[in-house]
């Protein structure tokens, strides 16, 4: 059997999934909207008989499938049955922000002729989508990406790799004030460490500046958490390998994303690196300006 590779993307209306085929085209994969699950076991025989010329395929499978929809999981076993391959990459925004695409549109949701509105039909898909999402192998929050981000995004995750099994870890600070990452795998709150915000000579820097580097870390309780988390990192991530995992998001965060959680995920970073694993360093809320960050 030739070998290929299947990516099922799927996520909440409104939340990139167009976006995100237009990105894989551009990588050469073939692409498919809204094909019927219960077709997938029979379009990957037809690929894998194509000689090697349609190799890496992406299929968009959706709530607008309707009641094909639920044959998704048992097409899903199938694939595996027949030793394919394959990765489900999860799209998803916050509530707020798909209402407002939507509205910008003009277009109805899905789902909405089953509630009372778009913000119904948003819970609704929520709902029916909750299994699936905790299946994906990745989940990607679009709730602040612009589009050329989300092409970056997904160029960086499948444009190399081969078959895609080497683990991808990205490394994210972020506020709490400003809300939890949606697509967070693990999650560290670090407002526990020394603040520099209340240093006045500090208060105007980033943690990406030395001197917030040097203030968080000269503290014996960043160094001794830092150590610690990155013993249990050295113990989770040959584990998450082992078991298939292809993407990790870390999500750091103290109050405002500004200075602590900054330090702490360039410090991460730099370590996890130095293992020669795949790593990306983002930073959420850098650029916003609040108090207690």
């Amino acid at each position: 059997m030739a070998e290929i590779r299947f990516l099922i993307i799927t996520g909440l209306s409104g939340a990139g999934k167009t976006q995100a085929v237009r990105s894989l085209e551009d990588l050469h994969y073939f692409c498919v909207d809204n094909l019927p699950p219960s077709l997938i076991p029979k379009f990957a025989e037809l690929c894998t008989q194509s000689k090697g010329e349609v190799n890496k395929v992406a299929l968009v499978i959706d709530i607008r499938g309707g009641q094909f929809f639920d044959d998704l999981f048992a097409a899903l076993e199938d694939l595996k049955a027949m030793g394919i391959y394959y990765e489900i990459l999860f799209l998803e925004a916050a509530n707020e922000i798909l209402v407002n695409r939507f509205k910008e549109t003009r277009r109805r949701h899905p789902l909405s002729a089953e509630g009372s509105g778009v913000m119904e039909g948003i819970k609704i898909e929520r709902e029916r989508l909750q299994e699936l999402r905790g299946r994906a192998n990745k989940i990607i929050d679009t709730s602040e990406l612009k589009p050329n981000h989300l092409k970056e995004e997904i160029q960086s995750l499948w444009g190399k790799n081969g078959k895609g099994k080497i683990l991808s870890i990205t490394v994210m600070s972020f506020g709490y004030k400003y809300g939890i990452p949606l697509d967070t795998d693990l999650l560290v709150d670090v407002r526990f460490l020394p603040n520099p915000y209340y240093i006045p000579e500090l208060k105007a820097l980033t943690g990406s500046d030395q001197e917030i580097q040097d203030y968080v870390f000269k503290s014996p309780i960043s160094k001794e958490f830092i150590d610690k988390y990155y013993d249990l990192l050295n113990f989770l991530i040959p584990n998450y390998i082992t078991e298939g995992k292809t993407h990790l998001v870390i999500a750091i965060g103290c109050t405002g994303g500004r200075h602590r959680s900054v330090a702490l995920a360039n410090r991460l970073g730099q370590l996890l690196a130095s293992d020669d694993y795949q790593v990306t360093v983002k930073h959420r809320d850098i650029e916003k300006q609040g108090v207690n960050d």
